[in-house]
């Protein structure tokens, strides 16, 4: 078995939302995620796909989308991204019940793999400039707290080892650590996986590497090209 994970599918197949006109990775990038996750992910793994999964509005407008990742190989769980207009922040038990056997959502509880690691997550947020700085540190305060309660979740199951899942990366552009970061250092997370940076001009805003004894991985697909990237063999 194996840990897959990947970002911002941005799947389109019920609006007119195409992601063409940001590069050539982007065209007919849906067929590349068919051929390279057939190849790549077998049906005994595990694929997070770490939000921005669709640009429907609503269930209803994304259920194509979503039928469409149920079919990838694998067992896949999703965390919540900045465009999941779909997923209210307060029904992802509702969510888990609805898909129940077809896809898993991960929001401030956990998941376990491999028997001793635990996948905890949150959307988490950085600060961008669309807000003003009073209501980005309310976000980040909000979703540090999801963070928390995940790990929090998991250590009471049992659980000594994890590996983090956000969408925004754990540090805002100029940050060189967060409260993301301590958090995680906090918990000894061994690794955690972050999305949401498009664009080559934008992969490198945040941690790559080893940072004080973790591993951190940018995964937008774009920046893959469309190859999920293996988080645990």
């Amino acid at each position: 078995m194996a840990l897959f994970a990947i970002g911002d599918l941005h799947l389109s197949f019920q609006t007119d939302k195409s992601m063409d006109t940001f590069g050539g990775v982007w065209v007919n990038h849906e067929q590349k995620v068919i051929e390279n996750f057939n190849a790549e992910v077998k049906p005994e793994d595990t694929l997070v796909l770490v939000g921005d999964h669709s640009w429907g509005r609503n269930l209803a407008e994304c259920q194509t989308d979503l039928e469409f990742i149920e079919a990838l190989p694998g067992r896949k769980i999703l965390t919540r991204g900045n465009h999941d207009m779909f997923w209210e922040s307060g029904k992802t038990h509702k969510l888990n019940t609805m898909f129940k056997g077809k896809l898993e959502f991960l929001q401030g509880q956990y998941f376990c793999t491999y028997n001793d690691v635990a996948l905890v997550g949150t959307k988490g947020y950085t600060y961008e400039g669309s807000d003003t700085p009073d209501h980005a540190a309310m976000l980040v305060d909000r979703e540090m707290d999801r963070l928390q309660q995940s790990f929090e979740a998991a250590r009471k199951a049992g659980y000594t080892r994890y590996i983090v899942f956000l969408h925004y990366p754990p540090t805002s552009i100029l940050e060189e650590e967060s409260g993301f970061t301590a958090l995680c250092e906090h918990y000894h997370a061994e690794q955690v996986v972050y999305a949401h940076c498009h664009g080559e001009e934008r992969f490198h805003d945040s941690i790559e590497g080893n940072f004080h004894g973790i591993e951190y991985s940018l995964v937008s697909g774009d920046s893959l090209n469309w190859h999920p990237k293996k988080i645990l063999d």
